[in-house]
């Protein structure tokens, strides 16, 4: 029966047209299965043990499948339009049907689902990608699956094999004709090498003819002369020198060119003497061959086996051998190509690998009809084979890649042209569309495609095309980008830092440019291999949203770094005018605050442009953006401090309540101000400590370096000290002291008398004020106390002595005695 049932396949297989060739055994094997299940599952669980059982003879039950079925079931398979309605039955019956019910063990599964918070969005492009993706899958696997079918008959083969096997009669005659066929082949083998060995002293000998008369032809060195010193020194610079010193380097190479063809027209004769000596080892296997094939074998097949084998081994010699002749591995000096010794052998090693495949296909197309072998298991082998060669192939190309490259490369003095450079760069890749076609030659053999040769040509056309139009393109393209980017020396006058800022941009931009071309160059290419990449791009339901998602974040980017520009420039530009208008505070309190308006500005452009690009991929941001608000008030609520740091710190720069350089008091610490940011003050005290003071700690701020200062003047006085003669002492020693050209700027005001703040018994305590420039008050206060202490000391101001009670000595009943303090203070532990 299953004898029986091949054989009709591979009969009616025949008359299908070449779809249905194409789609080969894979497509009956499908077809078969899907029938047989149908039929199983409509005739009830019985049916499969029944089918398991069919080999043994059974009478056939009320739920197995009758004969009248199977042979229903038969024509179904073996009539293309009736298999093909089956199929698109089966397809609308199979998209009508429920879902499968999910097992017991999934609903945890499903409780973890909306745990999930990046979603994605219906009819977007994320969408649209995972259900092109998944039908993609779904293509890949039938055509992995046809590929897989063109090596399905190679089934044909094992049951060959095993018949042949299983017959004591062809078992024999198949025996009897290897080892017939291995024997006389040994033998002719033996005779070959024999004779090589005694040819290589002919060999030898044409060798050595072929350097003798390359020595008697060799022309002079043709390498470029050395330059006259005398010549060297003369200056270079005159056209008629450089023209003269073109034509003889011209002359110089076509003499180069010349030697090299009689170079290699001498040894032409020699090369083909020498494959002419070795092919008469091949002959003499031939001959042996041939006639112990009549003379040494009792059955027809052996006979035509050992013919056979004999006849592919000379045709794969005879070609390795005329390979062979352009490279000559052991004999450089008749070598017709122009390669290495190391290139020539590995070329000649591979070539040993290349010429094989053919002759094995050859003697398989024969034997296969020798031993009843199946057409189609026959073709399986001969495919297996011939793509073992085109592996064999590629490998061979990918070896030798860098070795034709160097060969393919222009002359040194086209390379100074751009059209020759990138020639020179695309030769690097000529291995590329060899493996691609290599494979597709293959693919066109081995499934009959109508047409396939055809599109070879008119793709290696088009794509040939693409890639220098691409090239001509993207040059007109970057020389426009050039110039876009080129600032006129009047616009970089009118606005500085313009060309600087330009500059930055400007490998980001080639690299967009970069990416835009190559994208246009790939869907070109794609469109000349006969895909539908055009098409889909501006008619298809997702390539017109990829166009569209492309467009929107570029321009969302473009517009995101012309803010960003804008705003830049209008900052710089309001500092300019600050300063140019002499209003250097407000311009050092932008330049302050600057860095914090830049992040705050960079975030939101930032967040803008990341929401704009993932909704346009078609990522729901809804969630995200809930998580970052909420995980954004946790933040604020868990770091108050922190918050309230940058709180502060942003108004008090704004507010311009310090400056990089002012000596301020804050948070308890004084010291000048060497650093300021969003959050943190540093101050730097007087002993030489570095205080960093977070703005959440400073609930005010004395800046002693804005306006000016007062240097408060506070004397303790006797009661009987006239006022009248200090304040005179007070008023001309700062008069004095202003008229020293150090302290002339910096003080601002006369001295001015404030009065008496406290009279008692240990004195009066007189009060004054000076006003200086913003801190300067400790350099004025210094330098006119000390002033006013030798002035004070002159003019016998008197101070008061303090006066103590002495509880011992007023004991009670005695009379109360107050003395004034010693002038010598008592010793330490002293009562």
């Amino acid at each position: 029966m299953r004898h029986s049932t091949q054989t009709g396949q591979r009969g009616e297989g025949r008359h299908f047209s070449a779809s249905g060739q194409r789609r080969g055994f894979a497509g009956l094997l499908r077809a078969a299965v899907l029938g047989v299940l149908v039929l199983l599952a409509a005739y009830g669980p019985h049916a499969a043990r029944a089918a398991d059982e069919s080999a043994a003879p059974a009478s056939t039950s009320a739920h197995g499948m009758t004969p009248e079925q199977a042979r229903q079931v038969l024509a179904v398979i073996n009539d293309p339009a009736r298999r093909a309605e089956f199929e698109n039955t089966l397809a609308a019956m199979s998209a009508g049907l429920p879902p499968a019910p999910a097992p017991t063990a999934a609903p945890p599964a499903h409780a973890a689902a909306p745990a999930q918070q990046l979603t994605v969005q219906p009819d977007s492009l994320g969408s649209d990608l995972v259900q092109d993706t998944e039908a993609l899958r779904a293509s890949l696997i039938v055509q992995a699956q046809h590929f897989v079918a063109l090596f399905g008959d190679l089934a044909f083969v094992v049951h060959w094999t095993h018949t042949i096997f299983a017959d004591p009669q062809s078992r024999g005659i198949l025996l009897d004709a290897v080892g017939r066929a291995t024997l006389i082949l040994l033998l002719a083998l033996a005779g070959e090498h024999g004779l090589s060995l005694l040819l290589r002293k002919p060999l030898r000998g044409v060798t050595a003819r072929a350097i003798a008369t390359e020595k008697r032809l060799n022309l002079p060195d043709a390498s470029p002369a050395a330059p006259d010193p005398s010549t060297q020194a003369a200056p270079a610079a005159d056209d008629t020198g450089e023209q003269a010193a073109t034509e003889a380097a011209a002359r110089q190479l076509d003499m180069q060119a010349q030697h090299a063809t009689l170079r290699l027209l001498a040894r032409v004769p020699y090369s083909l003497m020498h494959m002419l000596i070795k092919l008469v080892p091949v002959g003499l296997f031939f001959g042996l061959g041939t006639g112990f094939a009549y003379m040494l074998t009792t059955t027809h097949q052996a006979m035509l086996v050992t013919l056979t084998l004999t006849n592919a081994y000379v045709v794969a010699r005879v070609v390795y051998l005329l390979m062979e002749t352009l490279f000559v591995p052991y004999s450089p000096a008749i070598r017709l190509c122009s390669a290495s010794d190391q290139t020539a052998f590995m070329v000649t090693r591979w070539l040993n690998f290349l010429v094989a495949a053919p002759s094995v296909v050859v003697c398989l197309s024969t034997l296969g009809g020798v031993f009843d072998m199946p057409a189609r298991g026959t073709e399986a082998i001969i495919r297996s084979v011939v793509l073992i060669e085109h592996v064999l192939v590629a490998i061979f190309t990918w070896r030798v890649r860098r070795h034709v490259a160097s060969a393919l490369q222009p002359s040194a003095r086209l390379l100074q042209q751009p059209f020759w450079m990138f020639v020179s760069r695309l030769v690097y890749l000529w291995w590329v569309p060899a493996m691609f076609f290599n494979f597709a030659l293959w693919l066109i053999w081995a499934t009959h495609i109508q047409g396939g040769y055809a599109w070879i040509i008119r793709t290696v056309i088009l794509t040939t095309a693409v890639v220098i139009l691409s090239r001509l393109f993207s040059v007109l393209a970057y020389n426009v980008q050039n110039r876009l980017f080129h600032i006129s020396p009047g616009m970089e006058a009118r606005y500085p830092g313009l060309q600087a800022r330009v500059n930055y941009y400007y490998p980001v931009a080639r690299k967009i440019l970069s990416f835009l071309l190559s994208f246009a160059t790939i869907i070109l290419f794609l469109q000349a291999l006969g895909l539908p990449a055009i098409n889909f791009l501006f008619h298809g339901r997702l390539g017109q949203k990829v166009m569209a998602t492309i467009t929107s974040v570029i321009v969302a980017y473009t517009v995101a770094v012309f803010i960003w520009e804008a705003a830049n420039a209008v900052l710089q530009s309001q500092i300019a005018r600050f300063e140019n208008s002499s209003q250097q505070g407000r311009a050092s309190r932008l330049r302050t605050v600057l860095p914090i308006i830049k992040t705050v500005l960079l975030a939101l452009i930032i967040i803008i442009v990341a929401v704009t690009t993932l909704s346009q991929i078609g990522i729901n941001v809804a969630p995200l953006l809930t998580g970052a608000g909420i995980m954004g008030a946790a933040i604020a609520f868990g770091a108050q401090s922190l918050v309230k740091d940058f709180i502060t710190g942003f108004f008090m720069l704004v507010e311009n309540a310090i400056q990089v350089g002012d000596w301020v008091t804050a948070g308890g610490v004084s010291g000048t101000v060497e650093h300021l940011s969003i959050r943190t003050l540093r101050l730097r005290s007087v002993n030489g400590d570095l205080h960093i003071i977070p703005f959440s700690g400073v609930s005010s701020i004395a800046n002693t370096s804005r306006d000016y200062n007062l240097v408060v003047v506070d004397v303790m006085i006797d009661l009987s000290q006239d006022t009248q003669q200090l304040t005179r002492i007070l008023q001309e020693e700062l008069a004095a002291l202003r008229k020293i050209p150090r302290f002339t700027h910096l003080i601002l005001s006369d001295f001015t008398f404030l009065g008496i703040e406290q009279a008692d018994g240990n004195g009066a305590r007189f009060l004054g004020s000076i006003r200086t420039a913003p801190g300067s008050k400790w350099t004025v206060y210094r330098q006119y106390y000390s002033r006013v202490a030798v002035r004070m000391n002159v003019e016998g101001i008197k101070f008061p002595v303090p006066s103590y009670l002495n509880l011992i000595d007023n004991w009670a009943g005695n009379e109360l005695k107050v003395d004034a303090m010693a002038k010598t203070p008592p010793r330490q532990g002293q009562a």
